[in-house]
């Protein structure tokens, strides 16, 4: 009888070894990398304040026949002017009005926008002076 010793001993003989070893790197801990010094970028030079229409502490002015021109002239008329009416002399949503009344007429010109409710319900705005 054979042994299974001298099975494997024949199995193994008739297979043919490995030519090549396997490649592997060196290993290193699964760890974040120290960082070097920290360098100091160079900051963007500075820009000069950018310089008003006309004299000094005037406020914009808008281009004649413009929207601007066309919403500021309906903002300062005697009853001002309701946002259905901005809304159809603009061709804007009524988001983009109430964002050009904060943004263009409040903020950047420094005119004060009122507004107010008719008895109706519909809003009001208008320009003080």
């Amino acid at each position: 009888m054979i042994s299974t010793e001298e099975t494997t001993k024949a199995a193994t003989a008739n297979e043919p070894k490995a030519t090549k070893k396997g490649k592997t790197g060196a290993r290193s801990a699964h760890v974040a990398t120290k960082k070097g010094k920290a360098t100091r970028k160079a900051a963007p030079a500075k820009k000069a304040p950018k310089a008003k229409d006309g004299a000094p502490g005037a406020r914009p002015v808008a281009r004649d026949g413009s929207r601007k021109a066309e919403m500021l002239a309906l903002l300062q008329r005697p009853g001002g002017a309701t946002l259905a009416e901005l809304m159809t002399t603009s061709g804007w949503q009524a988001h983009s009005v109430r964002g050009f009344l904060s943004g263009t007429i409040g903020k950047k010109m420094g005119l004060k926008v009122d507004s107010a409710k008719r008895e109706g319900g519909t809003r009001v705005y208008s320009i003080t002076k």
